[in-house]
């Protein structure tokens, strides 16, 4: 929950017209919500500072590449795609970071240890056997328990403002809001219904038929602390099919749709993809 209080200001004319110039009427709402948004990233959001990346897949469609080398690891201009992820923490202020890793997950260790040459503190979750997507938070709950954090999937690169993303997780004061983004087949992906900004509904892979938007699921998400009341306590879980329904049920999900670029990695196409368009963060 957010409270609030009334301030006044006094201000130069170019400084509030430079300010009414980044109200849309949508993501920023009027002038007095600008100047919170402008204050929230020039001061640093401190509301959320930890972020567990999910980095345990094999990585199959990527094969061979990914038999030497971790799926989160194969290199993007240079550098491997997990390294663009923890930059884009840091500059949004999150420094504490759990690396979820399983297979090859030592190779994915010796190159980012304890994150100090990067400027960020990394500890580490694996398990020898599969946990699905929501396993990851069940075996990373005593580093995030009592926080609100990031989750992000580790084979995407994608331009988010997470600040914003942030603001509006805050203001729903539910438990969970997913970054979603548009796609011409959403058949691949998992897929939501929006009503404002509320999730009402969530198809894991459905057909075009059954497909309720085009909006999908970006792989990257805030949760409250209460979201651990929501993983099943057992060794492999799925977040889509067992944590979601669970949080629409009870009107506690709610989707961010993001504006900017957006590239899986997963299959080859869509590594040659990313090698070729990856903007950076901006």
């Amino acid at each position: 929950m957010i409270f609030r209080e009334r301030v006044s200001l006094t201000l130069e004319r170019n400084l509030i017209n430079a300010v009414d110039a980044t109200v849309d009427g949508n993501r920023v709402r009027n002038r007095s919500h600008a100047v919170e948004v402008l204050l929230t990233k020039a001061l640093g959001d401190k509301r959320v500072t930890k972020a567990l990346i999910l980095a345990g897949g094999k990585g199959t469609r990527l094969r061979p590449i990914t038999y030497e080398i971790p799926k989160p690891m194969v290199p993007v201009q240079g550098r491997p795609l997990l390294e663009h992820t923890v930059d884009f923490l840091k500059e949004h202020n999150i420094k504490h970071i759990i690396l979820s890793i399983g297979f090859l997950g030592n190779k994915i260790m010796e190159h980012f240890g304890d994150g100090s040459k990067f400027g960020v503190k990394i500890d580490y979750v694996s398990d020898d056997e599969p946990t699905g997507t929501a396993g990851p938070l069940r075996l990373a709950k005593k580093f995030l328990e009592n926080s609100y954090f990031v989750m992000i999937n580790g084979d995407n690169l994608f331009n988010l403002d997470l600040f914003n993303m942030i603001n509006a997780h805050f203001e729903n004061n539910g438990v969970a809001t997913i970054a979603l983004t548009s796609v011409d087949d959403p058949t691949k992906y998992g897929v939501a219904r929006l009503k404002g900004n509320k999730i009402l509904e969530f198809l894991e892979k459905p057909n075009k038929e059954d497909a309720p938007s085009n909006l999908i699921n970006a792989g990257v998400y805030l949760f409250s602390p209460e979201i651990f009341k929501y993983v099943p306590d057992k060794t492999y879980s799925m977040i889509e099919t067992e944590v979601f329904p669970k949080l629409i049920s009870e009107g506690q999900f709610y989707g961010y749709v993001m504006e900017g670029q957006w590239l899986p990695a997963g299959t080859p196409d869509e590594y040659e993809r990313a090698i070729k368009e990856w903007k950076g963060f901006k």
